[in-house]
């Protein structure tokens, strides 16, 4: 009889995140059986289950947030064993065979989204909102021991994007680090750049976040582009909310050969001031995850106690009401499904 488990199914487009039993997944050749503990909800499962993103047709198990602990490995696999405590992040292996994958980018380990057939968990394939998820060893990261499952599945992606996307500017030491957007992705931005020796604006419309932000380490806060250039200005701009309208606005606040990162993701027109990029010699820089690297070094940050996420948890029979909160904004960093 083959064993069961509880996964998380989206059945349509705009579908309820209901709990179902499913069978617990086979362990191929390179792969490792991961016990989900912890699977966080992205802004991009809740594109994926809204179908506003659409790489496979329904249902699918979302999911590339997760922790958990090894329970099986394949044959083949000498990077992992049973036991191991292991994040289970987007990007499992590329094809190895399209243009992209033998142009050999130095980022292509984990910015797989220009591989013609890439395999990505919760996107291309089912993911870790469940009990059990079979992935490719190369899709997991090892976890420090004093991170707790529920603390790194943010990281996974969250913490990962916004630390790889800092590395990616390239800040000169004494920088000043500017954060649009406090959420699931900003908290976590002005904790690391701060934690990296940077002075930290936070830029928020929302005064209830004003607070948080300096516990996190900002150095202030503004509302605007504008109160950010009379408060200094930034030679880099980390761009995390959903509102590419922001981005110009912050822009205001710009340093000459200043850089913008665009991490964030929204449905709005990008429309950037062509004069001001000009004549001011600005880069604007997209960035995903990077290189593995960055996410071994923004899990150290967690494990030494300089950056924290703020989560907020739901038990797997509650997975629903967490997809709902998220997607209502009604969470105010990130949600957590305990499994």
């Amino acid at each position: 009889m083959t064993a069961q488990m509880k996964s998380v199914v989206v059945d349509q487009a705009k579908g309820r995140w209901e709990l179902q039993d499913r069978p617990v997944p086979q362990v191929g050749p390179d792969d490792v059986l991961v016990r989900v503990h912890a699977c966080a909800i992205c802004g991009t499962d809740l594109w994926l289950s809204d179908g506003v993103l659409s790489f496979r047709e329904f249902p699918i198990v979302p999911g590339h947030e997760a922790a958990g602990e090894v329970v099986a490995v394949g044959e083949g696999v000498t990077r992992r064993k049973v036991g191991d405590r292991v994040g289970v992040f987007m990007t499992q292996k590329m094809c190895g065979v399209c243009d992209f994958c033998h142009e050999e980018h130095p980022n292509s380990f984990v910015t797989a989204a220009n591989c013609a057939n890439p395999t990505l968990t919760g996107v291309t394939v089912d993911g870790g909102h469940a009990e059990y998820v079979a992935v490719d060893a190369g899709g997991t990261v090892l976890l420090p021991d004093a991170v707790s499952y529920e603390q790194a599945a943010p990281i996974i992606c969250a913490g990962y994007t916004v630390w790889a996307g800092l590395r990616r500017a390239e800040p000169k030491p004494g920088a000043r680090v500017a954060v649009s957007g406090i959420g699931g992705l900003g908290h976590l931005a002005v904790q690391y750049a701060k934690a990296a020796g940077f002075h930290v604006t936070a830029l928020t419309h929302s005064p209830d976040k004003k607070d948080i932000a300096l516990e996190l380490g900002a150095d202030e806060v503004v509302s605007d582009g504008a109160s950010l250039r009379a408060a200094g200005g930034a030679d880099v701009l980390l761009h995390t909310n959903s509102s590419h309208a922001a981005v110009a606005d912050a822009m205001n606040g710009l340093k000459p050969w200043g850089k913008v990162v665009l991490m964030g993701i929204g449905t709005d027109e990008l429309a950037l001031p062509a004069l001001a990029l000009t004549s001011n010699s600005y880069q604007v820089i997209g960035s995903a995850h990077n290189t593995i690297e960055h996410l071994v070094e923004a899990l150290d940050f967690v494990a030494r106690g300089e950056v924290r996420t703020l989560v907020e948890t739901f038990p797997k029979e509650r997975a629903e009401e967490a997809h709902a909160s998220a997607a209502a904004g009604e969470v105010r960093f990130k949600a957590v499904i305990t499994y």
